[in-house]
Protein backbone atom coordinates (compact mmCIF):
# COMPACT_ATOMS: atom_id res chain seq x y z
CA UNK A 1 0.00 0.00 0.00
CA UNK A 2 1.29 3.43 -0.96
CA UNK A 3 1.61 6.01 1.80
CA UNK A 4 2.20 9.73 1.24
CA UNK A 5 4.64 11.29 3.71
CA UNK A 6 6.39 14.61 4.02
CA UNK A 7 10.06 14.36 3.26
CA UNK A 8 12.22 15.98 5.93
CA UNK A 9 15.77 15.80 7.27
CA UNK A 10 15.43 12.08 8.06
CA UNK A 11 14.66 11.03 4.49
CA UNK A 12 15.89 14.04 2.50
CA UNK A 13 17.78 11.85 0.01
CA UNK A 14 14.39 10.80 -1.37
CA UNK A 15 13.91 14.14 -3.14
CA UNK A 16 16.37 12.84 -5.71
CA UNK A 17 14.52 9.81 -7.01
CA UNK A 18 15.64 9.37 -10.60
CA UNK A 19 13.62 10.50 -13.58
CA UNK A 20 12.42 7.69 -15.81
CA UNK A 21 11.33 7.71 -19.45
CA UNK A 22 7.79 8.48 -20.52
CA UNK A 23 6.02 8.10 -23.86
CA UNK A 24 5.43 10.99 -26.23
CA UNK A 25 2.33 9.99 -28.18
CA UNK A 26 0.57 13.28 -28.80
CA UNK A 27 0.24 16.97 -28.09
CA UNK A 28 -2.36 19.05 -26.25
CA UNK A 29 -3.26 22.14 -28.28
CA UNK A 30 -4.86 24.84 -26.11
CA UNK A 31 -7.11 27.49 -27.53
CA UNK A 32 -8.36 30.72 -25.95
CA UNK A 33 -11.67 32.04 -27.30
CA UNK A 34 -13.56 34.85 -25.58
CA UNK A 35 -11.58 34.33 -22.38
CA UNK A 36 -12.32 30.58 -22.18
CA UNK A 37 -9.68 27.91 -22.63
CA UNK A 38 -10.34 24.68 -24.47
CA UNK A 39 -8.05 22.18 -26.13
CA UNK A 40 -7.78 19.57 -28.80
CA UNK A 41 -5.45 16.59 -28.95
CA UNK A 42 -3.12 15.77 -31.82
CA UNK A 43 -1.89 12.17 -31.84
CA UNK A 44 1.59 11.56 -33.21
CA UNK A 45 2.12 9.08 -36.06
CA UNK A 46 5.11 7.67 -34.19
CA UNK A 47 5.44 7.19 -30.45
CA UNK A 48 8.78 8.11 -28.93
CA UNK A 49 10.22 8.29 -25.43
CA UNK A 50 11.72 11.12 -23.45
CA UNK A 51 13.46 11.31 -20.10
CA UNK A 52 14.24 14.52 -18.24
CA UNK A 53 17.75 14.77 -16.81
CA UNK A 54 18.02 14.08 -13.08
CA UNK A 55 17.82 17.29 -11.08
CA UNK A 56 20.17 16.64 -8.13
CA UNK A 57 18.03 18.75 -5.80
CA UNK A 58 19.59 20.15 -2.63
CA UNK A 59 17.27 19.73 0.34
CA UNK A 60 19.21 22.31 2.33
CA UNK A 61 18.94 24.94 -0.40
CA UNK A 62 15.25 24.29 -1.12
CA UNK A 63 13.73 23.53 2.29
CA UNK A 64 12.89 27.14 3.25
CA UNK A 65 10.53 27.63 0.30
CA UNK A 66 9.50 24.06 -0.52
CA UNK A 67 7.36 21.26 0.82
CA UNK A 68 8.44 17.78 -0.27
CA UNK A 69 5.95 14.93 -0.48
CA UNK A 70 7.00 11.36 -1.10
CA UNK A 71 4.92 8.37 -2.13
CA UNK A 72 6.27 5.34 -0.28
CA UNK A 73 5.91 1.65 -0.90
CA UNK A 74 7.24 0.50 2.45
CA UNK A 75 10.55 2.31 2.85
CA UNK A 76 11.04 2.96 -0.87
CA UNK A 77 10.13 6.36 -2.32
CA UNK A 78 8.33 5.70 -5.62
CA UNK A 79 6.91 9.16 -6.28
CA UNK A 80 7.64 12.79 -5.50
CA UNK A 81 5.79 16.11 -5.42
CA UNK A 82 7.62 19.34 -4.66
CA UNK A 83 5.45 22.31 -3.73
CA UNK A 84 6.99 25.78 -3.63
CA UNK A 85 5.66 28.80 -1.82
CA UNK A 86 4.94 31.81 -3.96
CA UNK A 87 4.00 35.43 -3.53
CA UNK A 88 0.70 34.94 -5.35
CA UNK A 89 -2.35 33.02 -4.16
CA UNK A 90 -1.21 29.75 -5.74
CA UNK A 91 1.50 27.34 -4.63
CA UNK A 92 3.66 26.07 -7.47
CA UNK A 93 3.83 22.35 -8.12
CA UNK A 94 7.50 22.44 -9.06
CA UNK A 95 7.92 18.74 -9.74
CA UNK A 96 5.73 15.67 -9.88
CA UNK A 97 7.07 12.27 -10.82
CA UNK A 98 6.23 8.63 -10.29
CA UNK A 99 8.51 5.67 -10.92
CA UNK A 100 7.58 3.92 -14.16
CA UNK A 101 6.59 0.65 -12.42
CA UNK A 102 4.04 2.55 -10.29
CA UNK A 103 2.41 4.67 -12.99
CA UNK A 104 -1.31 4.22 -13.71
CA UNK A 105 -1.87 2.91 -10.18
CA UNK A 106 -3.16 6.11 -8.56
CA UNK A 107 0.16 7.25 -7.06
CA UNK A 108 0.07 10.58 -8.92
CA UNK A 109 -3.50 11.14 -7.68
CA UNK A 110 -2.42 10.50 -4.08
CA UNK A 111 0.41 13.01 -4.45
CA UNK A 112 -1.92 15.63 -5.96
CA UNK A 113 -4.45 15.15 -3.14
CA UNK A 114 -1.66 15.59 -0.58
CA UNK A 115 -0.45 18.69 -2.48
CA UNK A 116 -3.98 20.14 -2.29
CA UNK A 117 -3.93 19.61 1.48
CA UNK A 118 -0.54 21.34 1.78
CA UNK A 119 -1.89 24.24 -0.28
CA UNK A 120 -4.90 24.72 2.02
CA UNK A 121 -2.77 24.33 5.17
CA UNK A 122 -0.50 27.10 3.91
CA UNK A 123 -3.37 29.50 3.15
CA UNK A 124 -3.13 29.42 -0.63
CA UNK A 125 -6.06 29.54 -3.02
CA UNK A 126 -4.79 26.68 -5.15
CA UNK A 127 -1.99 25.14 -7.18
CA UNK A 128 -0.42 25.97 -10.50
CA UNK A 129 2.01 23.91 -12.53
CA UNK A 130 3.44 23.63 -16.03
CA UNK A 131 3.31 20.76 -18.52
CA UNK A 132 4.99 20.51 -21.90
CA UNK A 133 2.38 20.43 -24.63
CA UNK A 134 3.90 17.27 -26.14
CA UNK A 135 3.74 15.38 -22.82
CA UNK A 136 0.12 14.50 -23.48
CA UNK A 137 -0.10 11.95 -20.66
CA UNK A 138 0.91 14.60 -18.09
CA UNK A 139 -1.42 17.23 -19.57
CA UNK A 140 -4.36 14.82 -19.54
CA UNK A 141 -3.47 13.77 -15.99
CA UNK A 142 -3.72 17.38 -14.79
CA UNK A 143 -7.06 17.89 -16.54
CA UNK A 144 -8.43 14.64 -15.03
CA UNK A 145 -7.15 15.79 -11.61
CA UNK A 146 -9.35 18.89 -11.76
CA UNK A 147 -6.83 21.39 -13.12
CA UNK A 148 -7.78 23.84 -15.85
CA UNK A 149 -5.69 25.55 -18.50
CA UNK A 150 -4.77 29.09 -17.49
CA UNK A 151 -2.02 29.99 -19.91
CA UNK A 152 0.15 28.93 -22.82
CA UNK A 153 3.81 29.86 -23.39
CA UNK A 154 5.03 29.34 -26.95
CA UNK A 155 8.36 31.14 -26.47
CA UNK A 156 10.04 29.38 -23.55
CA UNK A 157 11.96 26.77 -25.57
CA UNK A 158 13.10 28.98 -28.44
CA UNK A 159 16.84 28.64 -29.01
CA UNK A 160 17.08 25.39 -27.02
CA UNK A 161 17.21 21.71 -27.92
CA UNK A 162 13.49 21.60 -27.04
CA UNK A 163 12.56 24.21 -29.68
CA UNK A 164 9.07 23.69 -31.12
CA UNK A 165 7.55 22.72 -27.78
CA UNK A 166 5.43 24.95 -25.58
CA UNK A 167 4.36 25.05 -21.93
CA UNK A 168 0.78 24.82 -20.80
CA UNK A 169 0.08 26.39 -17.41
CA UNK A 170 -2.48 24.50 -15.34
CA UNK A 171 -4.38 25.81 -12.30
CA UNK A 172 -6.39 24.14 -9.58
CA UNK A 173 -8.58 26.06 -7.10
Amino acid sequence: MIEIKRIDETNKQDINIPNEPFSLFGRMVPRLVDGCWSYTVEKFDEISEMCFPDENYSYEEMKADSVFLGAYDGDICVGLAIMQRGFLKYMYLYDLKVNKAYRRQGVGNLLIEAAKTVTRENGYRGIYTIGQDNNLAACQFYIKSGFRIGGFDTEVYNGTSQEGKADIIFYFD
